[in-house]
């Protein structure tokens, strides 16, 4: 084994470490690659020279676009043991996202996935000046993956004076993403997460990943893993039967799925046949979870559910420590998280009372620094050392959250301009027989400024009337809180990080009514 040393302020000095003494155990699994701790070690190193063999230099920034290649995750270490940033361009957002966040990014360099992505990948080199190199043959670059092995960086690390950076987009849910920008901090945030694990007695994970390593709630539990000497396991696109076969396989012990991919999984006959015996906890997270939804899938996968909240901004905030008992806990999202401190705040930011409806504000190690090249947003969302979510939600006696809304999501309707939440309107209509999925959003309406607009999936061969989804949720709620319209759809439209597309849902209805 070689002798690199980082200076002790570089996190991917512990990394490295850590790695050496996991050895020669399986540390990263992709189809039918299969990659040891040494393996990736060397990775990290091999990357590093790659780079700077190039001409590329300590405190270079790499714009990615990327899957879930192993050498991703090298190539991400790699330019932090540089003391980099990295910029990672969502593989599924729109061209014209792509090619603003590269440009918004400022980036020295860009790398792409050349075997996934090489019609996008050389569309986007072609849009800038800069220096292209590839993860695969036949780019536009110099293939990385093909890059000399060695065990010696060819740079001296006293030179690496500045600090591991990454970029990451946003989900985009209430307007075009935005490049969220997490320091060191963040990294070593979730080394020492990984180290608590391990002094409590945390099972040995076999994480399956079903998200991009490109997206920053993607990175923690597979992060997560590696730090604890576990195993991630990729799976490249989504398919029911390969997914429950790498479960039963792999011996899978943790995934995270986001919810609307839970209620195809549980519509799903596949489900009822699937080996789970394996599986310690399933992580849902990107989106709220319907309390009968938690219910169905308690009954069939049983208490290894865990609900997490987090968002781009801070990937995770609250998750439950264990299923709880009490049914009526299943519409909470658990418990703060890690170092995290949580408070309830009013619009003139006071810190409300138990029980107490208003926006969620936290402060913790994985809370970003702001938004990249967007001061004026940063100045608004992070104040006095605490992050304004936008999220509505109340606490707890014991402490756990229950989220609401999101702030700019609330429904003024009524005579009274009433303020109406989304959530508790969603959960009702998911409790519905026969409802596969549901969203709700504000639509204009003439007398009263907005009224609720549900849009519905149905399950396969069920049939139902507007009015009789107006009449469950007004006989569970009020009328006020009832859709004024529904919407029958095929399947609600997700965005690239799996949440339910609100803006296209409204963009639909104006282009309907107009």
């Amino acid at each position: 084994m070689d002798n690199v040393a980082v200076p002790a302020g570089n996190y991917v000095s512990k990394v490295l470490e850590l790695f050496a003494g996991y050895g020669d155990a399986e540390a990263i699994v992709a189809g039918e690659r299969r990659f040891t701790y040494n393996d990736v070690r060397t990775g990290i190193l091999t990357m590093a020279a790659a780079l700077y063999n190039h001409g590329l230099r300590p405190g270079v920034s790499v714009g990615i676009l990327a899957g879930s290649a192993p050498e991703t995750v090298a190539l991400q270490f790699g330019v932090h043991l540089m003391g980099g940033r990295v910029a990672w361009i969502a593989p599924n957002s729109p061209v014209s996202f792509r090619r603003e966040f590269l440009a918004l990014s400022g980036v020295d360099a860009f790398v792409y996935d050349a075997d996934s992505y090489p019609e996008a990948g050389a569309e986007l080199a072609a849009t800038g000046d800069l220096p292209v190199f590839c993860i695969g043959a036949d780019g536009l670059g110099p293939d990385l993956k093909a890059a000399p092995v060695v065990t010696e960086l060819p740079f001296d690390l006293a030179d690496v004076t500045t600090e591991p950076q990454a970029l990451f987009q946003t989900g985009g849910t209430t307007g075009q993403p935005k490049l969220v920008h997490h320091k060191q901090r963040f990294f070593e945030t979730v080394l020492a997460f990984g180290e608590r694990y391990l002094a409590t007695g945390g099972h040995h994970m076999r994480h399956l990943a079903l998200s991009g390593y490109w997206h920053v709630s993607a990175q923690m539990p597979a992060h997560m893993s590696l730090f604890t000497g576990g195993t991630y396991i990729i799976q490249d696109g989504f398919d029911v039967e390969e997914f429950y076969d790498l479960i039963a396989s792999e011996r899978i012990t943790d995934t995270l799925i986001p919810p609307p991919l839970l209620g195809y999984l549980l519509d799903n006959p596949a489900t009822e046949k699937a080996d789970l015996s394996s599986l310690r906890w399933v992580s849902l997270g990107g989106s709220p979870t319907a309390p009968a939804r938690m219910s169905q899938a308690i009954a069939r996968m049983g208490t290894v559910l865990r609900p997490a909240y987090g968002m781009s901004e801070a990937p995770i905030i609250a998750a439950y420590p264990q299923i709880p008992d009490d049914p009526a806990l299943l519409s909470s999202v658990g418990q703060p998280y890690g170092d995290l401190q949580l408070e309830i705040r009013d619009p003139d930011g006071n810190v409300l009372p138990i029980g107490e409806t208003g926006e969620i504000c936290v402060s913790g190690g994985v809370m970003m620094a702001g938004y990249w090249g967007l001061p004026e947003l940063t100045a608004e969302t992070l104040v006095d050392g605490w992050l304004r979510t936008g999220d509505v939600g109340y606490l707890d006696e014991a402490g756990n959250l229950f989220l609401v809304d999101r702030l700019k999501d609330m429904i003024l309707t009524g005579w009274g301009s009433t303020n109406v939440y989304a959530r508790p309107i969603e959960n009702v209509l998911a409790a519905i027989p026969g409802v596969a999925a549901a969203a709700v959003i504000g639509v204009p309406h003439a007398t009263w400024g907005e009224a609720v607009h549900a849009c519905v999936v149905l399950s396969p061969g069920v049939t139902m009337t507007e009015d009789e989804v107006k009449a469950a949720v007004s006989a569970e709620l009020n009328d006020l809180w009832a859709p004024r319209t529904v919407e029958f759809l095929e399947a609600l439209p997700l965005t690239e990080a799996n949440k339910v597309n609100k803006l296209e849902l409204r963009a639909r209805y104006l282009a309907s009514t107009s």
